[in-house]
């Protein structure tokens, strides 16, 4: 069979590490794992706690482990830069999520983060993956996703707090 250009990803995986940059605390592992896919068993979804005022470095990675061996979808993303960028919404009002990566033509892509803490509180941030948006559409390079287009590969809901 011939390969499909740009065909979308297989997800069944995300790991969204999370290093303090500054102060104290430890690294997080924010995780989503649903190797059965839509529709069948309820994914495991882990959250984690972040310190109040903590400057974060973070790291995305993607993987499909229902191949054998486990493909690690990160590399595709980064290779196919241009086709895809993360979002990151959070229902908390004092954090911040600033892009750390572009691809070409200097848009942003998400594997790589800086996650900006405030004053202690609970919520979730969502992270979804978007193929071919319109990078260039009002608000994208921000991190708007309502002007982004395109098609969803992930989007993955993730309990936090901050204390």
């Amino acid at each position: 069979d011939p390969e499909i250009p740009n065909e979308e990803e297989v997800i069944t995986s995300l790991n969204y590490t999370l290093s303090p940059t500054t102060g104290g605390g430890e690294t997080v592992t924010l995780r989503f794992l649903d190797l059965d896919g839509d529709g069948g068993d309820a994914p495991i979804i882990s959250g984690g706690t972040l310190v109040a005022n903590q400057t974060y470095s973070g790291s995305l990675e993607l993987l499909n482990e229902a191949e054998t061996p486990t493909e690690d979808i990160t590399d595709e993303i980064r290779e196919e830069d241009e086709d895809h960028q993360l979002f990151f919404q959070s229902t908390i009002a004092d954090l911040d999520i600033s892009y750390g990566d572009q691809d070409e033509d200097g848009n942003p892509i998400g594997l790589s983060t800086t996650l900006r803490t405030g004053a202690p509180a609970s919520g979730n941030i969502t992270i979804t993956l978007r193929h071919e948006p319109s990078k260039s559409a009002t608000g994208v390079s921000g991190g708007d996703i309502s002007n982004a287009g395109g098609e969803t590969d992930i989007e993955v809901t993730i309990p936090i707090d901050v204390q």
